[in-house]
């Protein structure tokens, strides 16, 4: 389970993360990363919606997704927000196979993070 404090549950939060974000999509999940210049714990929320199963498997499936994330947590910096969307495959993926594309779509999303902070002089990537 997730710390108290560090669970998304506000509507402009998740629309904030998805809006304003980067976005690391995988075949199971997708990942929205919002930084903000809040210097707060990082939020995360989940999104799990009907097209993934009935109602015992979203909250399988949400389960599941916080008990990866609490483990993750410590690698998002300070004050950002992160929404994790589960596509239909994350009903019938392994935990294991969950793990794995949380871990790549995070890696992608803080890769890009470190990349922003370099600004090429030129103007050209």
């Amino acid at each position: 389970m997730l710390p108290s404090a560090s669970r998304m549950r506000r509507g402009d939060e998740f629309a904030d993360a998805i809006r304003r974000g980067r976005r690391a999509g995988r075949p199971a999940l997708v990942a929205h990363l919002n930084l903000r210049d809040a210097d707060e714990p990082p939020l995360v929320g989940f999104v799990v919606s009907r097209a993934v199963g009935g109602a015992v498997v979203r909250n399988q499936v949400r389960r599941r997704l916080r008990h990866l994330m609490r483990s993750r947590l410590p690698m998002l910096p300070r004050g950002s927000l992160l929404v994790v969307r589960a596509n239909p495959p994350a009903a019938s993926a392994r935990s294991e196979h969950l793990a794995a594309e949380l871990d790549v779509a995070l890696s992608r999303l803080l890769r890009r993070r470190g990349s922003d902070a370099r600004t090429p002089t030129d103007g050209r990537s």
